[in-house]
């Protein structure tokens, strides 16, 4: 049940620069407006336009991903059909930390991030599901295993430098190894994490993450599930009322 053997895919295109971004666009995008483009079903940064308004708005400078302290954010490569350039977050990889500042959107000069997004509680990007709850290690009654932080402290590595949040980020994250698996809450990076998502018992004597309203859709759960694949997941561009109904 491991996820040490999740490993971040190779990408052959250059995505860590404006200038590849631009090259993207380049030579797969002229002459071609954006509305066209098929809706991509991706985690998005926070606060994103509307799909097909973010595709025609995005210019793909990639200045989203040089200002975020976490390496959240990556940009789609030539690999993966429309959408080539934009900005995307593999919650598989690494969530949205939810910086207070929120200084993706400060700094996306297009609108295609929209700048009324003023703080991490005003983000909607996307809602947390417990898709797989046999996996899951709170259900199963098992503890974190070993090794469990791996992943996470290889990617944090494989970056030439690493902002002083992200190195906080990894000092919260050890010590939960061989306890009660609630790492899906406990690293919730919302203000008010148990307006999100916690981990109890239910009337039915189950103990499972339960999710709240208040869930951003920021992928952390997801992040640091320690199953392979993640018992929970992001739909994104969801929200609660669309998947836990009343």
């Amino acid at each position: 049940m491991s996820k040490n053997n999740i490993k971040p895919k190779r990408r052959d295109f250059i995505k860590y620069t404006t200038l590849g971004a631009l090259a993207a666009t380049a030579t797969v995008g002229v002459g071609i407006s954006p509305y066209v483009l098929k809706a991509e079903h991706r985690l998005r940064p926070p606060g994103a336009v509307e799909e097909k308004e973010f595709l025609a708005l995005c210019i793909k400078c990639g200045q989203c991903l040089q200002v975020c302290p976490y390496h959240s954010i990556e940009l789609t490569d030539i690999g993966h059909g429309h959408g080539v350039g934009t900005p995307h977050i593999d919650a598989n990889i690494r969530g949205c930390y939810a910086c207070s500042a929120v200084p993706c959107v400060l700094a996306c000069p297009s609108g295609a991030l929209d700048h009324s997004i003023e703080k991490a509680t005003e983000i909607k990007m996307g809602i947390a599901v417990l898709e797989h709850p046999k996996r899951c290690l709170a259900v199963r009654k098992e503890p974190v295993p070993v090794g469990y932080d791996k992943q996470m402290k290889e990617f944090t590595a494989s970056h030439t430098h690493t902002h002083k949040l992200e190195s906080e980020l990894l000092e919260k994250f050890d010590g939960f190894e061989g306890k009660a698996c609630a790492l899906c809450a406990d690293m919730c990076p919302m203000p008010n994490p148990l307006s999100c998502i916690e981990v109890k018992e239910t009337k039915m004597g189950i103990i499972r993450p339960v999710v709240y309203d208040q869930c951003t859709g920021c992928g952390v759960c997801q992040e640091v599930c320690p199953t392979d694949p993640p018992a929970i997941v992001i739909k994104p561009r969801m929200e609660y009322k669309d998947v836990y109904k009343s």
